[in-house]
């Protein structure tokens, strides 16, 4: 009997690690595949439609988010690394045992590699989706701005559910 609860337990865990690295790499995958897709068929600055909110451009961002820190590939990169790393070390911590805490953490692994592919490779990161004023973004930004949402959220419903965060009728 005891090996039996052993083993779900053990199944437990493998379920929640691989829920880590499928959505991270979902999101690697997808994101790389989009990138791929308008390389191959777009040239640099192309746009279609050519106007309109809503825009699929073929650019490159250099920098950081919103294109600050342009030009400076080796800090970005080194602060990439450090970030994919921490996220995999957090991941191994109990606190990251919830399925949506090991979702949001898939992704913002997921978004931090897919960028980090370019940069190493491609000196830049392949910026697709063109909101009109709001700066460039890809799949892999989206993952990362979710994932924080997420986390952010089960941080915060955790904290009112533990009594730390004090409730408006508190």
């Amino acid at each position: 009997m005891q090996r039996v609860f052993t083993n779900v337990i053990s199944m437990r865990r493998h379920t929640k690690e691989l829920t880590f690295f499928f959505t991270a790499f979902i999101v690697v995958a997808v994101d790389q595949l989009s990138k791929y897709l308008v390389k191959a068929n777009m040239t640099l600055g192309q746009s279609i439609p050519d106007e309109g909110f809503f825009r699929i451009t073929y650019a490159t961002n250099t920098g950081g988010v919103f294109g600050i820190f342009a030009n400076q590939a080796f800090l970005i990169t080194l602060t990439a690394i450090v970030g994919v790393v921490a996220i995999l070390i957090f991941s191994r911590y109990p606190q990251a045992n919830r399925v949506q805490i090991r979702i949001a953490l898939g992704l913002l692994w997921g978004g931090a590699i897919g960028n980090l592919i370019d940069r190493i490779r491609l000196g830049a990161v392949v910026e697709v989706i063109d909101l009109g004023a709001w700066p460039g973004f890809i799949l892999a930004d989206s993952a990362v701005v979710v994932g924080i949402i997420i986390m952010g959220s089960c941080v915060l419903f955790q904290s009112r559910r533990d009594g730390v965060v004090p409730r408006k009728n508190d």
